[in-house]
């Protein structure tokens, strides 16, 4: 669960930090100019995002899995405590990381399984893409998820060198890829995390004049977990717990690679997930999980580190997303903005200085459990978040293959809930402010004219295919004029004109 200032520093002097000291300017940000001229190098950025790690699976967030290394990034720099993924499942959040725009205007409205014949749109400009025309050095590892067909491969989208598995360790056959060449066409899954972090110290190490850009995707705690010999029932919390314990560890070998390398002033580290968790972990206090609209699928941590830039235990509590990752590190390293619009706004002044999150416009949240992916289920402003259709079939927590809800239906009574009061999104305050659900419903209309047609298509169906006015608030929708058995009784907003 979120936790504040106090007891985060408490956390972090008894999570193997004890050496940390906080300097008598704590929350406070040294003056540093961070555009890159004047002959100042532009940072090196490295950028860490783990495959279903919960909002609640780190020791700095809350959790009792032993991760001392991340715990101590987030005292060396700053935590996230309302930080979202821009969707609840893999390829569509990774392709909103790495391009500033919701995965539905790249064709990327799900997850991409084994040989799919399309990946991320190829006209649209990665974040790798920006830093290798800015004269970085670019490199990625591990789990890539934006299609595996040689065109879609990190190597032709903006990276030079790549060195990892295409897709999530539940399919198969998983190969090992060092650029396009397969090094292993069923790769071992325990050996995955370790390699990876070799991989990444070895690059780093070789590291001259030139900045970086490393994306580092972790292939997990994605479910079926697990961790290598080394790590293997090392924790009290099973294969996950043991698999979130490697990655820390993984963490702290790419940090203490980059102080080895005397890169640390110049060298902006960030670690997140793709999502919230699947079948095990934590989503905190949050209601929900994987491929859920609920807060649980989105909300993931965020750690920011960059030493005399970011202040030490510096905590925000403004509403970000991973849309923002782009503009952001535009901002920060002096990258030339991509030509398409961008969803995300920059948020560099939140990490660097005290100042309130900038405008946006409201965030969508859409569904990849129902009509391939294309409909939208809420719509949030700041703390404000309208849940305006369900799955028919209820809710998806468990996301089995058993049990996936194929079609949406439109609430009769659009749900109105209160994010920074009400995590679990248990309390729906629809009635007690109608003005807000009409602003929320008016900006969602706005809004979806501005997507591609199949999501435009998909919206006009999902008005019409309304579910009954007898649905309470946070059910699956009840079939449209459903015959009620006698004993039912129903208030008046809760019935059909006759």
């Amino acid at each position: 669960m979120t936790i504040n200032r106090r007891d985060f520093l408490a956390l972090a002097s008894s999570s193997a930090i004890t050496a940390l000291s906080l300097s008598p300017q704590e929350g406070h940000t040294a003056t540093v100019d961070l555009r890159p001229r004047n002959g100042r190098r532009p940072p090196n950025v490295v950028l860490m995002i783990c495959d279903d790690l919960g909002y609640g699976d780190l020791g700095c967030y809350g959790s009792n899995l032993p991760t001392p290394h991340l715990n101590a990034m987030a005292a060396e720099g700053l935590r996230c405590t309302r930080f979202n993924a821009a969707h609840p499942i893999c390829s569509a959040s990774r392709a909103a990381l790495l391009t500033g725009r919701y995965g539905h205007r790249s064709n990327t409205t799900g997850a991409f399984g084994p040989h799919a014949p399309q990946g991320t749109s190829l006209d649209e400009t990665l974040l790798s893409n920006l830093f290798q025309t800015k004269g970085y050095n670019t490199m990625a590892i591990g789990k890539w998820h934006l299609g595996d067909a040689p065109q879609y491969l990190p190597t032709r989208r903006g990276f030079d060198s790549f060195y990892g598995v295409p897709y999530s360790v539940d399919m198969q056959p998983l190969p090992l890829i060092r650029d396009t060449q397969i090094l292993e066409a069923d790769t071992d899954r325990e050996q995955l995390t370790q390699r990876y972090t070799e991989e990444a110290v070895k690059y780093i190490e070789q590291q001259s004049q030139k900045p970086f850009f490393l994306y580092l995707g972790f292939s997990y705690p994605h479910d079926p977990a697990c961790a290598s010999k080394r790590f293997r029932e090392k924790t009290k919390f099973s294969n996950y717990g043991d698999a979130v314990a490697e990655i820390d560890s993984s963490a702290g070998e790419i940090l203490d690679a980059i102080k080895r390398k005397g890169l640390d002033s110049d060298t902006l580290v960030l670690f997140t997930s793709d999502h919230g968790p699947w079948y095990q972990g934590s989503p905190g206090p949050l209601r929900g999980r994987k491929a859920s609209t609920f807060e649980g699928g989105f909300r993931v941590p965020l750690l920011a580190r960059w030493p005399e830039v970011i202040a030490r235990c510096k905590i925000v509590d403004d509403w970000c997303s991973n849309l923002d990752i782009v503009p952001t590190l535009c901002d920060l390293c002096g990258l030339d903005p991509p030509s398409k619009p961008i969803d995300g706004v920059n948020i560099s002044q939140m990490f660097v200085a005290d100042k309130p999150a900038p405008e946006r416009k409201p965030v969508l949240y859409f569904s990849p459990m129902s009509n391939h992916g294309l409909d939208v289920h809420c719509i949030r402003n700041r703390n404000w978040k309208l849940r305006v259709a369900q799955g028919i079939e209820g809710e998806i927590y468990l996301n089995d293959r058993t049990t996936q809800a194929k079609k949406s239906a439109w609430l009769a009574h659009p749900e109105l809930y209160d994010v920074a009061l009400d995590l679990a999104e248990s309390y729906d305050v629809a009635s007690m402010h109608p003005e807000i659900v009409a602003d929320l419903l008016r900006d969602l209309d706005a809004l979806i004219p501005s997507f591609p047609p199949p999501v435009i298509e998909a919206y006009a169906t999902l008005k019409g295919n309304r579910g009954d006015v007898s649905t309470p608030p946070g059910a699956s929708p009840r079939p449209f004029k459903q015959v009620q058995p006698a004993w039912s009784w129903e208030p008046e907003d809760r019935r059909e004109p006759q």
